[in-house]
């Protein structure tokens, strides 16, 4: 299978599920990867970052291949504009509820 026809054949969720293997080692089912599955799971995660997604993670695959690596100020920005755009937490007092 082409580059290009395995990151189109993958939906968010197949990513999702690749990328937690990659980071805990284990499938969804709870059994463990092989170093080949873990390596070739490693690989689809970066190529569907740097074709498909467009994250705000601090480090990610860029569409050029190049690794994209976010500054603590850069990201601190972020969440403070994350953080403005939320819409407010309803809050209550013991004697409402």
């Amino acid at each position: 299978m082409e580059v290009e026809q395995l990151v189109a054949a993958m939906t968010p969720q197949v990513y999702e599920n690749l990328r937690n293997a990659v980071e805990t080692g284990k499938w969804p089912d709870g059994n463990k990867l092989s170093n080949e599955q873990r390596e070739n799971a490693m690989q689809a995660v970066l190529l569907y970052q740097a074709k498909v997604s467009q994250t705000e993670e601090h480090m990610t695959v860029g569409k050029n291949g190049e690794i994209i690596q976010k500054s603590r100020a850069q990201l601190q920005q972020e969440l403070k504009q994350e953080k403005s755009n939320e819409t407010p937490i309803a809050r209550f007092k013991n004697d409402d509820i």
